[in-house]
C-alpha cells in the first residue's frame, strides 16, 4: 500500500474512533423482522427500515421464487439494450397508478434515482435550491449535475421564497430547482410542500420531492405528495423500493415526458444491468398490496404513537417526528454510541446516529417501529429503554 494513503487511512479512523464518530457494522444473522439474531444473540429490532413487514413476507418471497424460476436471477442486460423484461413495464405501470402519475422508471436503488434524475435534466446553467437536511444522494445528485446549489434553512419557507426571488429575477440560470425530502429520515418531520408548491408557482421553479421515507408511510400509504393531495403539482416524485416496499430498488414518476427523457438521458438506467426479475415480481404485488389496503399502513402508525408514548412518558428527548420514526436525541456522540451498545447488551438493537448523518452534538437512537412489531415487544423494548436511560443518565 501506499505509504501517504495508509498514513492518512491510519489517521483519521484513529480519529473517528476518538471522537465516538466510527460505525460499527454488524452482520444480521437472521430475516430482517421484528426480532433479529446478531452475534448470537436476539434482538428486538428498532433499527431496520422495513416499516411495513414486507421484506419478509411469505407471499412475496413466494412470488419472487417463482419469478426467478420463470425469468433466471439476473435480467441479463442493461434496460436498453434487452433488459426490459414485460415485468419491468408491468411494474413501472403499477407505480405510476400507485404514485397517480402519467408514467414511472425504475432504477437499481432511491441513491441511484437522484444521482439520475437530477443531472438527466440540470446542468451548470441552472440552479437547485435544497433543503439544509436533504439527504446524501439528494446532495450528490446536485452535484453530479453541476448546477449552483443554493442551501435554504430546513423547512424555512421565508428563507426558501428569499432565494427562489433571488435566484430567479438574477438572470443567471436557465433553471431553476426546488427539491427536498418527504419525510426528513432523522427526526420524522414532513416537509410543507403545499407551501413548497406556492413559491413553485410564483416563481416558476421546477418541484422535486424524494419520498424514500414517505411511500408506504404518509398519505394512507401512498405518499407525501398524496397526503397533500399534490400528485398533479410536483414535477418529480422520487420513491425508494427497499423500505416500506421491503425489496430493492428505486423509481422517478410523473409526466410521460419527463419519464421519456429519463429513459434516453439518466446514466444509471442507460449503463447499468436492469432489477432482476425475483424483486421486480415482488415489487409489483408489493404496491398492489399497498394499493388495495391500508392494514399495513395502519398498523404501523398504531405501533408508532405506541412507541413515542411510551419514550415521552419516560423522559427521553423524542424530538419532534410526525411520523412513525421517532428519534431519541442523546447529544454527545461517546454517550449516544454507549447507550445503543447498552441497549444491545439488555435486547434492543437501536443504532447510534452521529455525524456526518446528523450535525455534531445532536447524536441520536434512531427507532423505527414496524407494523410487523407486537405490543409485547414494545413494552419489552421500553423496559430496556428506562433501565439503560437511568444507568446513563439519560433520563431521571
Amino acid at each position: 500500500m501506499s505509504k501517504i494513503l495508509n498514513a492518512f487511512l491510519d489517521e483519521n479512523l484513529q480519529a473517528l474512533h476518538d471522537q465516538g464518530l466510527y460505525n460499527e457494522i454488524d452482520a444480521v444473522e437472521s430475516a430482517n423482522g421484528p426480532v433479529i439474531q446478531v452475534r448470537g444473540q436476539y434482538l428486538i429490532n428498532l433499527s431496520s427500515n422495513n416499516y411495513l413487514g414486507l421484506a419478509t413476507n411469505e407471499e412475496l418471497k413466494r412470488i419472487a421464487k417463482a419469478a426467478t424460476d420463470k425469468y433466471g436471477v439476473g435480467a441479463g442486460a442493461v434496460r436498453t439494450i434487452n433488459g426490459t423484461l414485460d415485468l419491468h413495464v408491468k411494474l413501472e405501470k403499477k407505480l405510476a397508478e400507485f404514485k397517480g402519475t402519467e408514467a414511472a422508471i425504475s432504477y437499481q436503488s432511491g441513491f441511484n434515482c437522484n444521482m439520475a434524475a437530477i443531472s438527466a435534466v440540470m446542468d451548470k446553467n441552472d440552479a437547485i435550491l435544497s433543503d439544509q437536511l436533504n439527504h446524501a444522494s439528494i446532495i450528490d445528485g446536485c452535484r453530479l449535475s453541476r448546477a449552483k446549489i443554493i442551501a435554504y434553512n430546513h423547512s424555512d419557507m421565508d428563507d426558501l421564497r428569499a432565494k427562489a426571488k433571488e435566484a430567479t429575477v438574477s438572470g443567471l440560470y436557465n433553471k431553476v430547482m426546488v427539491i427536498t425530502d418527504g419525510v426528513f429520515s432523522m427526526d420524522g418531520d414532513i416537509a410543507k410542500l403545499p407551501e413548497i408548491v406556492e413559491i413553485a408557482k410564483e416563481f416558476d421553479l421546477i418541484t422535486y420531492v424524494d419520498d424514500a421515507h414517505g411511500s408506504g408511510v404518509t398519505g394512507k400509504g401512498k405518499g407525501t405528495v398524496k397526503h397533500f393531495g399534490l400528485e398533479k403539482e410536483i414535477d418529480f416524485q422520487i420513491g425508494t423500493l427497499s423500505k416500506a416496499i421491503g425489496v430493492v430498488g428505486g423509481y422517478v414518476a410523473g409526466k410521460k415526458n419527463l419519464i421519456d427523457w429519463l429513459k434516453v438521458r439518466s446514466r444509471p438506467f442507460l449503463f447499468s444491468t436492469a432489477l432482476p426479475p425475483g424483486d421486480v415480481a415482488a415489487i409489483t404485488a408489493a404496491v398492489q398490496m399497498l394499493i388495495d389496503s391500508t392494514e399495513l399502513h395502519d398498523k404501523l402508525w398504531e405501533n408508532g404513537h405506541y412507541l413515542k408514548a411510551g419514550l415521552a412518558k419516560l423522559g427521553f428527548n423524542i424530538g419532534d417526528s410526525e411520523t412513525p420514526i421517532t428519534p431519541c436525541i442523546i447529544g454527545d456522540e461517546k454517550l449516544t454510541q454507549a447507550f445503543s451498545r447498552r441497549l444491545f447488551e439488555e435486547g434492543v438493537y437501536a443504532k447510534s446516529i452521529v455525524f456526518p448523518t446528523v450535525p455534531k452534538g445532536t447524536g441520536r437512537v434512531r427507532n423505527m417501529p414496524t407494523a410487523a412489531h407486537t405490543k409485547e415487544m414494545l413494552d419489552d423494548a421500553l423496559a430496556i429503554y428506562e433501565k439503560v436511560g437511568r444507568e446513563l443518565g439519560v433520563i431521571q
